[in-house]
């Protein structure tokens, strides 16, 4: 019996009830973690198609795997699950490199337009603007280097607390403290060097800087 999410969600109960073999239990884990597990993995490939091979992956060796997941970890559920993500994109990007098929410098839709995991703006200009600086945080990001790439949308798109990712990336907190602070940096530069990607009301904020 599929079970409710929202109110009534008991993650310890439904990692418990996982680990015993409960698909429901689990299938109730992934509706509630599949979009932020499927945008981070966009984030981190660039392609759809790509984010959507890693995010099965991951969930499918989160469920083999679940029975020994230790809830006393501070971090808990979100970064064990972000962990498998990270690696179920290092296998995705091993297997796109040898046999590339698409381009992973920009996530792009049917429309051709780029995907942006936030809510467009109500008129057809903002949607546009929307899409246009989608895409030039995403050339940025695809720009980093992976390590800082996967520390930065950790941080500022899933919103981890540095316990969190610490754990996802399985580094020190000073690492990962160093890590977003050049991947920013980095992103930062990049973004300024490509004013004509922005929206106008973008380009006059970078101007002034």
């Amino acid at each position: 019996m599929a079970l409710a999410l929202g109110a009534d969600f008991d993650e310890p109960e439904l990692i418990a009830r996982s680990a015993k073999g409960d698909l429901d239990a689990f299938n109730a884990l992934v509706e509630h973690y599949q979009r932020a597990l499927f945008n981070f993995c966009l984030r981190l490939l660039g392609s759809p198609e790509a984010a959507e091979d890693a995010t099965q992956d991951a969930f499918i060796a989160a469920y083999r795997a679940v029975n020994r997941f230790r809830g006393d970890r501070p971090a808990g559920f979100r970064a064990w699950l972000f962990r498998i993500g990270v690696n179920a994109c290092y296998d995705e990007l091993r297997r796109r490199r040898s046999r590339p098929a698409v381009s992973l410098d920009e996530p792009r839709g049917e429309s051709g337009l780029a995907i942006d995991v936030a809510n467009p703006g109500p008129t057809p200009e903002e949607r546009a603007q929307t899409a246009e600086l989608g895409g030039a945080i995403q050339e940025g990001l695809s720009a980093l280097p992976l390590d800082q790439r996967l520390a930065v949308v950790l941080c500022d798109v899933q919103g981890l607390d540095y316990a969190e990712i610490a754990q996802v990336m399985g580094v020190s907190l000073g690492t990962v403290k160093s890590r977003i602070n050049r991947g920013r940096s980095r992103l930062r530069a990049f973004l300024l060097t490509r004013g004509e990607l922005l929206p106008s009301r973008f380009r006059r904020t970078s101007g002034n800087r």
